[in-house]
């Protein structure tokens, strides 16, 4: 796909975002969209082309960093729902409760028997926010090792992107078989049917986008609420105003 059709088709649906939107908060809808898989499968990518478009006081990004001691004491899915939306809200999760079955279990942060109580718990947790009357989505980027090693190393050159990497990031090349087995695990137990994992190919970084996106605007029925165009009204008659001297302010130095 050439960068023209790319930005073509991502422009098409970003206007259709725009109608989601104004419907989600025209209608009070409760939305929550998680977004998981390996590192550099194309998360963060994809929230930004949603989101760039759409107003943050709407639609809303939750990254959250590595827990507090406080929070690690807590109920595991305490430290999430104060980010859960209300009426007219969406809220984008760019890794969420599911880092218990992946980074914490693999990387050993969770013992076994955290593991399989979140096993229990996450179904029951889900379908509670779904009867609370959250329309819940799950996508699962899948990108191929050889991929991701492509990807880590494009960063890895790149100084402006290098802050992508993580220690623990670069860590989990070396488990790439143990993180594919807990994936599979936790899709065993949390795949279901009120909330079922929707997996993205995400090898072709523009093409998961505009999949991704795509399918998000179904899962939705929605009608157009774009607001009517606006006329821009005259501006008030200058009835003696007078600018204070330029050299009374400090101006940023025009350097270009």
């Amino acid at each position: 796909m050439s960068n023209k059709e790319y930005l073509e088709e991502l422009g098409k649906l970003q206007l259709e975002l725009v109608k989601l939107q104004e419907w989600i908060k025209a209608r009070g809808l409760k939305v929550v969209v998680i977004f998981e898989g390996r590192d550099a499968a194309g998360k963060g990518g994809t929230i930004k082309r949603i989101t760039e478009s759409l107003n943050p006081r709407v639609v809303k990004v939750v990254a959250l960093g590595v827990p507090t001691e406080r929070e690690k004491t807590q109920w595991y899915f305490q430290r999430y729902v104060p980010y859960l939306p209300a009426a007219g809200e969406m809220v984008l999760f760019d890794r969420s409760w599911y880092n218990r079955a992946g980074v914490e279990r693999v990387m050993g942060f969770a013992t076994a028997e955290q593991v399989q109580e979140f096993f229990r718990s996450c179904p029951e947790f889900e379908r509670m926010l779904l009867r609370s009357g959250i329309i819940l989505i799950k996508y699962w980027f899948s990108v191929s090792d050889e991929e991701q090693e492509r990807r880590f190393q494009a960063r890895i050159d790149d100084p402006t992107k290098r802050w992508k990497l993580s220690p623990m990031d670069l860590k989990s090349r070396e488990f790439w078989v143990e993180y594919s087995k807990a994936k599979d695990e936790m899709f065993t137990y949390t795949d279901i049917k009120q909330a079922p994992w929707w997996v993205v190919n995400a090898d072709d970084k523009k093409r998961a986008r505009l999949n991704c996106i795509h399918h998000l605007l179904t899962q939705i029925p929605y009608e157009d609420l774009t607001p009517p165009k606006l006329e821009l009204p005259p501006r008030q008659e200058d009835s003696g105003y007078v600018r204070p001297p330029i050299t009374d302010q400090t101006f940023v130095p025009e350097v270009y």
